[in-house]
């Protein structure tokens, strides 16, 4: 979700008015007295005004006034609708009916939302549940981590991360990682790269109040399984980028980097918005032992108000023989993101090895 007000643009405009002709017309197709017209014309009413979200709303409360009143029989019309919408975030609409009027279906909703998922993600459908009925949501997500389609093990796994993006914060969820662990526990493995990936968001979304905690329960993890250390490697991201000794230790980094930095260069030392910054250097091993290194680089970004904000980022994890070097170098584009707006001055850049700052530069930036 990282690009969110770009993303957001881009995906909203898929639901225009082509789209929900389209969707109409497929609906049509699994069930014959939907009236289409009717559907677009509530779909598009004010439509220039909504965001995504707002617009995923719109879809679910137009097929509200146009399906069966009856749950079963429009749940039973979107099961079918759902391979036919021909997009995966069209897919969520469906999902997000569920979500605003299935609460008093609640068993119907489960199976309807193990459909749907598999065709356009669930994962904001099902938060309601899990925060109105912790419980019986969370007793039923464990039976979908058992499931044999990724899609639906993945929602055990995203649709209960306490910091969902687009989505509500679970306070029950963030305040209480015990609630959520047999499920990772059960996914720590996982086959599916799909699934991986957000079994370690959703364990980064722990690391972020509960550093110590998830570092325990990761100690005790098997590391044998190339897919459980993937998982672990990439779900203490924001523990490593801050030198948390005990995340570095478990990725397997030797401690206190025995090294020296040779040739650190921040070029060019000034440049305009649009430009690129090359940063680059040499790590010189000083041990008498094979070292496993992971190396990091922070930018300074100004803020408006003069004061930095820093943003770390991966360069290099590698071993490194005593006596060893490590030519390092990386080009990165100093451009204006819909997530980071530049401002001119001076910015610092830090590279870090094993969490520790070892040599620094920066560059000027002119407006």
């Amino acid at each position: 979700m990282s690009g969110q007000t770009q993303g957001q643009y881009a995906l909203k405009d898929m639901f225009d008015e082509a789209r929900f002709r389209h969707m109409a017309g497929e609906t049509v197709a699994v069930w014959p007295d939907f009236d289409a017209e009717r559907f677009v014309a509530l779909a598009m009413d004010g439509i220039d005004e909504l965001g995504i979200m707002e617009r995923v709303r719109r879809t679910a409360e137009s097929y509200r006034a146009t399906l069966p009143d009856d749950f079963e029989e429009a749940t039973a019309i979107l099961s079918d609708l759902a391979p036919r919408v021909g997009h995966a975030f069209t897919a969520v609409a469906l999902a997000e009916y569920v979500a605003l009027y299935g609460r008093d279906h609640f068993e119907r909703s489960m199976e309807t939302l193990r459909i749907l998922t598999r065709y356009g993600s669930a994962e904001f459908a099902i938060r309601p549940f899990l925060r109105d009925e912790p419980d019986r949501t969370l007793e039923v997500m464990r039976g979908f981590a058992e499931d044999q389609n990724e899609h639906v093990r993945r929602l055990a796994s995203e649709g209960t991360r306490p910091r969902l993006p687009w989505s509500f914060r679970l306070a029950a969820f963030a305040a209480d990682p015990k609630l959520a662990w047999p499920i990772l526990d059960r996914l720590k493995a996982d086959p599916s790269l799909y699934v991986r990936k957000s079994v370690a968001n959703h364990l980064n979304d722990i690391s972020k109040d509960h550093p110590d905690w998830l570092l325990d329960h990761l100690e005790a993890w098997p590391k044998e399984n190339p897919n459980t250390r993937w998982i672990v490697r990439h779900a203490l991201r924001t523990l490593i980028k801050k030198g948390d000794a005990r995340a570095l230790t478990l990725i397997g980094a030797t401690g206190k980097a025995a090294v020296r930095v040779e040739a650190y260069s921040v070029a060019p030392g000034q440049l305009s918005l649009g430009s690129h910054v090359t940063i680059s250097g040499e790590i010189v091993s000083t041990a008498d032992e094979v070292q496993h290194l992971v190396v990091d680089y922070a930018v300074h970004y100004l803020k408006k108000n003069g004061e930095p904000s820093r943003k770390v980022f991966k360069l290099k994890a590698f071993d490194l023989a005593p006596g060893g070097r490590q030519v390092l170098s990386i080009r990165r584009a100093i451009r204006d993101f819909s997530t980071r707006t530049h401002n001119a001055g001076h910015h610092r850049v830090e590279l870090m090895v094993n969490g520790e700052v070892l040599a620094e530069g920066g560059f000027l930036l002119e407006m």
